[in-house]
Formats: structure tokens, sequence, C-alpha cells
């Protein structure tokens, strides 16, 4: 069994003067490309967090529990260098989300119209996820034109986008609330 690591200080006064530190050692400003693209994935794993905190179903929450995990990993694998030995995003992880996104995406069918963002409450709170998710997109692929991004964090985060959409809609489906369809005459 792998050993816990413990936080014992929340506060260490290193970021006092803007300056972070990344996994292996490198400082660097609290501004950079690098730590704004693991923050966003901070806030995109604490939206996922208050989807859950819904009435979601259970094979769901699970979805989303390892997917924080995932997320955990993936804000480890910015915060380092390519040479930094840390856990990272690997292709098996993107497989695991193509093989949910084709189960679900088959019990809700295909999409004939444009939906509004809404729904549910756990539907919405998914559908907002699915918009921070696409803000991290946009940033990693910014990182990456300046620095050395994982190639697999990319399409993680693509796929991920994905499957939030088909997850916002799976949960509308069962709460009988349904979708909202975009209205064009209005």
């Amino acid at each position: 069994m792998a050993k816990k690591m413990r936080i014992s200080k929340v506060y260490t006064k290193f970021g006092d003067k803007g300056e972070t530190m990344l996994v292996g050692g490198e400082v660097v400003s609290k501004n950079s490309d690098r730590v704004s693209a693991y923050g966003e994935v901070d806030e995109l794993n604490s939206a996922l967090g208050v989807a859950l905190s819904g009435n979601m179903t259970e094979d769901v929450k699970k979805i989303i529990n390892v997917i924080q995990n995932d997320l955990f990993i993936l804000g480890a694998d910015l915060a380092s260098t390519k040479e930094t030995k840390v856990p990272r995003i690997k292709k098996t992880k993107i497989s695991r989300i193509e093989k949910t996104i084709d189960k679900y995406n088959a019990e809700v069918g295909p999409l004939k119209e444009f939906i509004l963002p809404s729904g549910s409450l756990v539907g919405s709170n998914l559908h907002l996820a699915r918009t921070i998710c696409r803000r991290v997109e946009r940033r990693v692929v910014a990182l990456n034109e300046i620095e050395w991004v994982n190639p697999s964090v990319l399409i993680y985060i693509n796929r991920l986008s994905d499957l939030l959409f088909v997850l916002a809609r799976h949960q509308n489906k069962i709460s009988h609330e349904g979708e909202v369809f975009v209205d064009f005459k209005k």
C-alpha cells in the first residue's frame, strides 16, 4: 500500500511574493501559463464536486469520482516539466472516457436540435463543468504553444468535455425534466 501524503500546514508563506513552486522544485510566477492551466483544472474539479452534491445517479457519481481523481493527476502532470517524474495522464484513461461516452451517448440518442445548457440542477451543473473544461482546454492549448505539455493531457481534456456533455444529457433525461431546445424564433 502506498504511503499517503499528509499536509500538516496549509500556509507556507512561499507564495507571499507571487511565486510558487512546480512539482520538481522550479520556482515560477503564480501568473505563469503553467500555473494558470493547472489552476483552471482545479476549478473544473471543484465544479464537478458541486455537480456531485446534486441528486445524481450512482453510476454517474462513480464516473465523476474517477474523473476527479484523474484531474488531480492531470494537475500534477501540468504542474511539472517533462523531466519531472510524476504520475501522468495516459492513453488508457482516454480510452476509458471514450467507452463511457459511447455507452451514454447510445442511451440518450443523437441530437436533432441544439440544446441550451440547462435542464435539471445536476444536468445544468454538468453543463457548467463542461464549459469550464472547454476553457481548460483553451488554456492548455496556449500553454502547449510555448512549453511542453504531455500530449495525452490535451486529448483527455477534449474527450472529457464531450463526456460531460453526454452525462448532462443523461441526467436531464432520467430526471424527466428533459432538455431545453434552442428556439431560434424568439
